[in-house]
C-alpha cells in the first residue's frame, strides 16, 4: 500500500475521531485491494471499529451505533460502534471476521484485537458462513453468468464466495479474504490457468466489458453451487457460548479504554 494513502488514511481516522468523540480501536481496508483483485480505480474501502466513552452506553432508547460518510476522492469510510460490532460477532457476521482478516491494516490496538480474536474463535459458525457465501455466489451467478455474453468480472464476485465455502468446509474456519491464498485450493491447473489470467488482466487496469462466458469456470462455478447446496445442510449447527462471555468482553473492554 503507497504510504502516501496510508498517511491520508490516518489523518483521516484522526479527524473522524475528533468529529464524532470516539475512540478507533481498529481500522482496515475491506472490498476488492484487500481481496487481492483491485484495479488502478478501485475505491479505498476503509472500515474501522470504534468505542465511545463508557457513560455513552448507559441509555435507555437506543443511539446511533455506525459512523458512514459518503465517498470522496476515491476514500470510502464506514464504522461500527463496539458493541454492534459484539452483536454481530454473537451472529458470527461473516463481514466482521473478513476485517478481522484483512491483509491492510490502518490502525490496531492490541487489547482490542487480541481480545476480539479470543472471542471470535467461540463465536465462528461454519454453516452460517457457508449460507452467507453461497448466497452471494448464487445471486452474482444468477445475474451476471447465465448468459452467453457476462460481464467478466463478475467471475471474481462469483469465484471468491465460492472458495471460501470450500475453505470453510475443509478447515472449519473462517476463510482468508485474499483472493490468491483461496485460489491455491483449485488442483485444475487448466482452471487456474484461466482465472490467474484474468486477475492479471483486472490488476493491470483492462477494463473488462462483456465477452463471451469462460466455460471451464462456468461449470466450475455450477458444479460448487450444486455440491455446496446439497452439503451446507449437513453441517451441524454450533452452539453458541453463554452471553456472559460477550457481555464481559465488552465491560472489561469498556473498563481499560476508560482507565487510560
Amino acid at each position: 500500500m503507497n504510504q502516501e494513502i496510508i498517511k491520508v488514511v490516518k489523518n483521516r481516522l484522526l479527524e473522524i475521531e475528533k468529529e464524532h468523540k470516539i475512540n478507533i480501536l481498529y481500522a482496515v481496508e475491506s472490498g476488492s485491494r484487500a481481496w487481492g483483485f483491485e484495479s488502478s480505480d478501485s475505491d479505498y474501502d476503509v472500515r474501522f471499529i470504534y468505542a465511545h466513552h463508557k457513560n455513552w452506553y448507559l441509555n435507555i432508547l437506543p443511539k446511533r451505533d455506525v459512523v458512514e460518510y459518503l465517498i470522496l476522492d476515491e476514500f470510502d469510510y464506514s464504522g461500527w460502534d463496539l458493541r454492534k460490532t459484539l452483536f454481530l460477532l454473537n451472529k458470527s457476521n461473516p463481514v466482521l471476521f473478513e476485517w478481522l482478516r484483512s491483509p491492510i491494516v490502518y490502525y490496531k490496538d492490541d487489547y482490542f484485537f487480541n481480545t476480539m480474536k479470543q472471542l471470535s474463535k467461540e463465536y465462528f459458525s461454519p454453516i452460517s458462513s457457508i449460507y452467507h457465501y453461497l448466497h452471494m455466489a448464487n445471486g452474482n451467478y444468477r445475474q451476471y453468468l447465465q448468459t452467453d455474453e457476462v460481464k467478466i468480472k463478475k467471475y471474481f464476485y462469483v469465484l471468491r464466495p465460492i472458495m471460501a465455502c470450500m475453505w470453510i468446509e475443509k478447515y472449519n474456519e473462517s476463510p482468508p479474504i485474499e483472493f490468491d491464498k483461496l485460489l491455491v485450493q483449485i488442483d485444475d491447473k487448466l482452471l487456474v490457468g484461466k482465472i490467474t489470467e484474468l486477475l492479471i488482466r483486472k490488476k493491470s487496469g483492462f477494463e473488462f466489458g462483456v465477452e463471451p462466458k469462460i466455460q471451464i469456470i462456468n461449470d466450475f462455478v455450477e458444479n460448487m453451487l450444486e455440491h455446496f447446496e446439497k452439503s451446507v445442510r449437513t453441517f451441524d449447527p454450533k452452539s453458541k457460548p453463554k452471553q456472559e462471555l460477550l457481555e464481559n468482553g465488552f465491560i472489561k473492554m469498556l473498563d481499560y479504554y476508560e482507565a487510560r
